[in-house]
């Protein structure tokens, strides 16, 4: 009876934490500077404003206007890194095409 209490409350500890492990990620729009903010967590101020933990500069930064977006694990950690996802990077603008036209 005590080892399968000890292995019934190992069991729920080894879920508790894996359960923790999965997260929301977040973009963070502010669109008076068009900054982007990556962050797993935002909280809200009684004011309206948000306030959050930027994983990219290690900053908290507080917007009273902001645009956010739940985005991909992957959109997040190319974001953190500098780099653009792929859906959010704008096409490269061909450049017109010559006419050569016979002489």
């Amino acid at each position: 009876m005590k080892t399968t209490t000890i292995a019934f409350g190992i069991l729920c500890g080894v879920a508790g934490l894996l359960g923790g492990c999965g997260g929301d990620y977040y973009r963070v729009n502010d669109p008076a500077g068009d900054k982007l903010y990556y962050t797993t967590d935002i909280d809200r101020t009684k004011t309206g404003a948000i306030t959050f933990k930027d994983k990219k500069s290690g900053s908290t930064v507080s917007l009273q206007s902001s645009e956010v977006k739940k985005i991909s694990k992957q959109e997040f950690e190319a974001g953190i890194m500098g780099l653009a996802a792929a859906s959010d990077a704008e096409a490269p603008v061909a450049a017109p095409a010559k006419h050569v036209f016979p002489e």
